[in-house]
């Protein structure tokens, strides 16, 4: 090859060199071929659905179980049950009742049943919703587990497994015949508070002396130390209860349990009932009421 095609060659090749040199200096990208090379715009991505909650606050029926506060016992007279005054199921406007709320006046007398039967404990609840899920409701209100801890002595208590049991077994229960259904679970009381608001008061004294809730409330003026241990560990055996109802809860996706509400609220002297200073007046059985609604419709 003459000495002039070399030179022409050489300077050729050199300035490809340096074209592809700047190239990948300034990060532009290698063109594309074929179907890659599309320069169409990019198609927009499909957004995924946001999850739909399994909880509705609207519910159409509504199922009571638990104890005799559910029934209103001592709201109305002695030792009776006033289940019109229910915070639950009841038909009494004065206390508007969660069924009044979520339903109407209208509807309640045949879409809502109170199943919580007076004196009953967490043993008899998986009973209790077998009968509430027979009716296939949309909503199970659930209060238990003050008749657990009151017992003559501490000693008598419901053990915290054996608790666990019968409301994991109510819970299944339940769901055997209505896995749809929502459940509200309201906190056990606090029964310290209840001794501390009425321990003062003579009158409320002579009616605790005479068998209510001996292992919180008996001998109330008694604050020495072994009243004091009596009296912790039946608060320390509610608190367990309530940890235990807040667990089994939070694994099923339609319950809720009402994060300790009814265990902080302060029932003093006019939210309780005249006739044994324990169980809710019907203004406690409406300051219950507000607190279910108020957890039930929550966001």
């Amino acid at each position: 090859m003459p000495y002039g095609r070399r030179r022409i060659r050489t300077a050729v090749v050199g300035a490809v060199l340096a074209v592809a040199a700047l190239a990948g200096c300034t990060g532009s990208p290698a063109p594309r071929t074929g179907a890659a090379a599309s320069t169409g715009p990019t198609p927009t991505p499909t957004p995924t659905p946001a999850p739909v909650s399994p909880w509705d606050a609207t519910p159409a029926s509504v199922a009571a179980v638990g104890d005799s506060v559910t029934r209103a016992f001592d709201a109305c007279s002695l030792l009776a049950d006033c289940p019109e005054a229910s915070w639950a199921t009841g038909t009494d406007p004065a206390v508007n009742s969660l069924a009044l709320r979520l339903l109407g006046p209208g509807r309640v007398a045949g879409n809502s049943w109170n199943l919580a039967r007076s004196g009953a404990r967490v043993a008899a609840l998986p009973e209790q919703m077998g009968r509430a899920a027979a009716r296939r409701p949309e909503l199970v209100t659930v209060m238990i587990g003050a008749n657990d801890a009151c017992r003559p002595t501490p000693a008598g208590m419901t053990p915290v497994a054996d608790f666990r049991r019968s409301f994991e077994a109510s819970l299944a229960r339940l769901r055997k015949d209505a896995p749809k259904a929502r459940v509200y679970v309201a906190s056990v009381p606090d029964l310290r508070r209840l001794w501390d608001t009425g321990r003062a008061n003579p009158m409320v004294r002579r009616v605790w002396e005479l068998g209510v809730c001996g292992a919180m409330l008996a001998d109330p003026e008694d604050l020495g130390a072994a009243a004091e241990r009596r009296r912790t560990a039946v608060r320390d055996r509610v608190v367990a209860y309530n940890e235990v109802l807040a667990e089994v809860c939070a694994r099923d996706e339609r319950c809720r349990y009402d994060d300790g509400a009814v265990f902080t609220f302060r029932f003093d002297g006019s939210l309780l009932s005249t006739w044994d200073w324990f169980h809710p007046s019907r203004e406690g059985q409406a300051r219950l009421a507000e607190l279910a609604y108020r957890r039930i419709t929550e966001k």
